[in-house]
């Protein structure tokens, strides 16, 4: 129906930058919102960053003056630029899409595998 596929995870020291991107690809009538959630070890997931089809952005407290959302609508592609990594960002990052279902004719959220982000020196 509706996949979701992320990349660009791995290992980077701290203060280190790290380029996530997640390839929506399926039965797509159109994306509302996309966005990156993750979750650390032991605790809840939650939201980094989202924009909308208009491109407003809003972001976590945590994220925010450090990472970048930023999307490409002809791929159905959203990014998620991290610069100065913490430790504290180490988590498995999701993405996530507001989709309206081409078949189905409704709008749902989908999720991707995750990729995993540590960061450590």
């Amino acid at each position: 129906q509706v996949q979701l596929v992320e990349s660009g995870g791995g290992l980077v020291q701290p203060g280190g930058s790290l380029r996530l991107s997640c390839a929506a690809s399926g039965s797509i009538f159109s994306i509302y919102a996309m966005g990156w959630y993750r979750q650390a070890p032991g605790k809840q997931r939650e939201l980094v960053a989202t924009i909308t089809s208009g491109g407003s952005t809003n972001y976590a407290n945590s994220a925010q003056g450090r990472f970048t959302i930023s999307r490409d609508n002809v791929a159905n592609t959203v990014y998620l630029q991290m610069n100065s990594l913490k430790p504290e960002d180490t988590a498995v990052y999701y993405c996530n899409a507001l989709v309206r279902v081409r078949v189905v004719g409704d709008t749902r959220n989908y999720w991707g595998q995750g990729t995993q982000v540590t960061v450590s020196s």
